[in-house]
């Protein structure tokens, strides 16, 4: 298993200094929101990935759904370029509390998912730097050698591609079936009420998803041979027994990741000393 940690709120320079220090106590990657308005993400592992040279750097995550897809797709492959190849990108639909209707963003559900699919194509078709057209309902692309005077910008550095962990609603099929034709999992449960649960998924949960994904997953929907599925939680830093205890059965179901996310945690100095203690290794 790999361990992450989220960064919950900072600014660039903090998140480059963060980085600097999440790196130096062994964690494998380190991950920042990406508000509708705020700090910028991307400038923020832009600045990360200067003061770093092994961790991977990501968002927890990309609302693709209110992005134009190129835009995306240009941060993504130049931050990759940049980072020498360790850029994550985690995609979802997105809270809509942080912002969606403030802004005039699209907030029916189903048109999300629309904008999303199309997004996910759009960028990596952009990503592979060659030339094609998109008809899409949400959005037309007609990319030809000759559409704009500047060379082709430079593909990600990361083959087949950058990997790209997408939010899926477990035992939901269609959301599922969109998590297959990626690199990685993000799971949201189901509740019997047929809302998403706010408790995250259960070890014998991973294990379902992990037994769904292998069962489902065939080469020819995913260009990635490797699959992640990445848990969220959080683990005493001051008590390696309790932390392993509290990951490892999440390992043993099939997770490959564990976020340490310490998203309500006001007090961002505390969030820094467990960024400084490392990840639950044992």
């Amino acid at each position: 298993m790999k361990y992450g940690f989220v960064m919950p709120y900072g600014d660039a320079r903090q998140a480059a200094e963060w980085a600097r220090q999440a790196e130096a106590a062994g964690w494998d990657g380190f991950f920042v929101w990406e508000p509708v308005w705020g700090i910028d993400a991307w400038v923020a592992l832009t600045a990360a990935a200067m003061l770093t040279s092994r961790i991977r750097l990501g968002t927890m995550l990309t609302p693709l759904s209110r992005m134009r897809p190129w835009k995306l797709a240009s941060e993504t492959a130049t931050l990759d370029n940049l980072s020498g190849g360790r850029v994550i990108l985690a995609v979802g639909l997105g809270a809509l509390d942080s912002g969606f209707a403030a802004f005039g963003e699209v907030t029916d559900r189903v048109q999300r998912a629309e904008l999303l699919d199309e997004g996910l194509e759009i960028l990596n078709r952009l990503w592979a730097g060659e030339p094609f057209s998109f008809p899409g309902v949400h959005y037309q692309v007609n990319l030809t050698k000759d559409s704009f005077f500047t060379p082709f910008p430079p593909s990600p550095v990361q083959k087949p591609r950058i990997p790209i962990w997408v939010v899926g609603a477990w035992p939901s099929p269609k959301s599922m079936r969109r998590v297959l034709r990626y690199d990685g999992l993000l799971p949201n449960v189901i509740g019997g009420d047929g809302k998403v649960r706010m408790s995250p998924a259960t070890p014998d949960e991973v294990r379902e998803m992990a037994a769904f994904i292998r069962a489902n997953r065939s080469e020819s929907e995913s260009v990635n041979a490797s699959f992640d599925i990445i848990v969220e939680g959080r683990t005493p830093g001051n008590d390696l027994g309790k932390a392993v205890a509290t990951t490892r059965p999440y390992a043993e179901a099939g997770a490959t990741w564990w976020i340490e996310a310490q998203w309500t945690e006001p007090d961002m100095q505390k969030v820094l000393a467990r960024l400084r203690q490392g990840p639950p290794l044992g």
